[in-house]
């Protein structure tokens, strides 16, 4: 396919969220291109190979504000967790691993995926997620190696503590995100394997990051590139 076709075919797909069917009828109906839903996988999955390394080690440019959170997400008919860490003054996806468990293995490797892409760590880094035990866990684990930072943890619905009032906000943000996420994949009714789920949700990580305008951002993209 010609770039132009294939950019058709992303944007229908990951911008707008369609499941790979109907991205196929527009292709045909609209621009009288035939095209078979499983074609439509195979690029998303080449893509996504290709474009991995690159939204993991752009060179973002960080606040020092960050939050976690986790989503489920349906994966060879088995419910998967998808960690979501997110640098909420810049609206940039930092980390996204995907695992069939909520556990700490997978706290520790998402938020090692944040530390790598900062130049240096801060002496007053915190990460505002909700309150399961993996993110303490993981901390504890991050200390024995010498690296520190704070968890802030909001629990519940209700303000019921202090670090709840004042860091809601930010936990509020990322659920913000989880929402958008769950738009564009409902359309999917889950993944039938896991390389699959990687590729969706590393396309919908290259969208968001450097092509969906953000209305906190003054209409712009989290990372401007101007190629």
């Amino acid at each position: 396919a010609s770039p132009h076709t294939l950019g058709l075919i992303l944007t229908y797909h990951v911008n707008y969220g369609l499941s790979a069917r109907r991205t196929a009828a527009i292709m045909q109906d609209v621009h009288g291109v035939a095209i078979s839903h499983q074609t439509i996988l195979n690029y998303e999955n080449s893509v996504a190979l290709m474009l991995k390394p690159y939204v993991d080690y752009y060179p973002y440019e960080l606040s020092d504000q960050f939050c976690g959170d986790e989503t489920y997400i349906r994966v060879g008919g088995r419910w998967h967790y998808l960690f979501f860490f997110f640098d909420a003054v810049k609206k940039i996806i930092l980390s996204y691993p995907v695992s069939p468990n909520r556990d700490t293995a997978t706290a520790v490797r998402a938020i090692d995926e944040v530390l790598v892409k900062m130049k240096e760590i801060p002496e007053d880094l915190t990460f505002v997620v909700d309150g399961n035990p993996i993110y303490l866990l993981a901390q504890h684990f991050f200390a024995q190696h010498d690296i520190s930072f704070d968890v802030k943890q909001v629990i519940g619905l209700t303000n019921e503590d202090p670090v709840s009032t004042e860091y809601r906000p930010l936990k509020q943000i990322i659920e913000r995100l989880n929402r958008t996420f769950k738009g564009n994949y409902r359309s999917t009714h889950g993944f039938g394997s896991e390389q699959g789920s990687v590729s969706f949700v590393t396309l919908f990580v290259a969208y968001f990051n450097f092509l969906r305008p953000h209305a906190a951002l003054e209409g712009k993209v989290p990372v401007v590139n101007p190629e």
